[in-house]
């Protein structure tokens, strides 16, 4: 069974220290104990660690030894329109499980009123789910949770390739999209309940931005984040999957 992995806070003459609100759920969820080994991470390397001391605000690892990263997840950037906190929360979940490396929420025209500002007040919450979900998924780094962003800023985006999920008839499917240069970075702007208005198309057109679909059935906003992403992984597979040896 493998190990547990937790990221840390900061890491310091051979030992690593997760501190606050995550300490606290070491010691007194999780009940962590002196001796008891584990890995960590520091979002760029991976170590096997002992616990050396557990206490209510800071938890101290020594490191044993660095272990093999993993390979690197393909650069995907999800653009997610604001919906409702509970639904967002689980698409950040979700995408985090799924290897998505960068979560921008998106202020559309058909966003609840109030889901901007308030949005500001629930990034950091969002990042500790990003952050929990990636311990649960032995990511080697965390994805980024940038706070919420107007609708023109997120067009700004300058990857390779950019897809808007249009749930109208007659869009490439967001595979071929996404295949047509394999190891690029990608952008998936995903919409709100309601869709998109004609002058959100008119702009994303305009911006180069691609429309993909992901089949006829309409999916809720979260539902359509797990599948883009899956497929956008899929996608990118030949490049950043290891190579399986051919057998003889």
């Amino acid at each position: 069974m493998a190990r547990r992995r937790f990221f840390v806070d900061q890491i310091r003459s051979g030992r690593a220290f997760i501190e606050g609100e995550n300490a606290h759920h070491l010691t007194r969820v999780l009940r962590v104990e002196v001796g008891q080994k584990f890995e960590v991470t520091d979002n760029e390397h991976v170590w096997l660690a002992e616990i050396e001391s557990a206490r209510k605000n800071v938890v101290e690892f020594v490191l044993l030894e660095e272990l093999a990263g993993g390979q690197d997840l393909p650069p995907i950037t999800l653009y997610l329109a604001l919906i409702k906190f509970e639904r967002f929360e689980w698409a950040v979940e979700k995408a985090t499980e799924l290897g998505v490396a960068r979560i921008v929420p998106v202020d559309a025209s058909r966003s609840d009123q109030g889901l901007f500002e308030g949005g500001k007040k629930r990034a950091e919450r969002w990042r500790r789910i990003a952050r929990e979900a990636s311990e649960q998924s032995r990511r080697l780094r965390a994805p980024d949770i940038a706070d919420p962003m107007r609708f023109a800023a997120a067009l700004a985006d300058t990857s390779e390739c950019r897809a808007w999920l249009d749930e109208r008839p007659g869009s490439q499917p967001l595979i071929q999209v996404c295949s047509a240069n394999p190891g690029a970075p990608v952008a998936l702007l995903i919409g709100p309940e309601g869709g998109w208005t004609p002058g959100e198309r008119t702009q994303m057109e305009q911006a180069g931005w691609s429309s993909a679909s992901l089949g006829p059935a309409i999916l809720r906003a979260e539902t359509a984040v797990c599948a883009a992403l899956a497929v956008a992984v899929q996608a990118q597979a030949p490049v950043w999957l290891p190579q399986v040896p051919e057998t003889i």
